[in-house]
């Protein structure tokens, strides 16, 4: 789901409720629903105590786990690891591209400011099954999945 709506109260409700339709019909199919985050979840909206993000994670339903976009985590502020820790086991999927010391975009792998040996060796924690690398419209795309290769094989070795 792209642009789910998290501005309001009434957005976030209405999302929590879709969702979590979407994830009993997934279910029913044997199929596990992932929500993949940017930033603007980790923001409080007009009238919220809590992000959107925090909001998902206590009221979508368990079964559906979360795709976590580790650069767009980073630029809102967020501890990936700290997420971990509060939410064991939720976050099977993950997103992995770097984000640049001025977070303003996304860099390859190793090259930016996220530290990815700590997130990694958090995995388990996290209960991580998959990583996809992914760097949102680079310059140079083969530069860039080669460079995020040869860093994340040394990151996890």
């Amino acid at each position: 789901m792209t642009n789910t709506p998290t501005k309001t109260l009434d957005e976030i409700k209405s999302s929590v409720e879709v969702l979590n339709k979407t994830g009993e019909a997934c279910k029913k199919e044997n199929i596990i629903l992932a929500y993949h985050n940017h930033t603007e979840e980790f923001e409080k909206g007009e009238g919220q105590t809590q992000t959107a993000y925090d909001m998902f994670l206590l009221q979508l339903s368990p079964d559906i786990k979360m795709e976590l976009d580790l650069c767009w985590a980073t630029k809102a502020g967020v501890d990936p690891v700290e997420l971990f820790k509060k939410n064991p086991g939720r976050f099977h999927l993950w997103h992995v591209k770097d984000i640049d010391k001025d977070m303003t975009g996304p860099q390859p792998v190793g090259t930016g400011i996220i530290d990815f040996k700590r997130i990694f060796d958090n995995a388990d924690i996290a209960g991580m099954k998959h990583f996809f690398v992914e760097h949102d419209m680079p310059a140079d795309p083969y530069s860039s999945i080669t460079t995020s290769y040869n860093n994340l094989k040394k990151i996890m070795s």
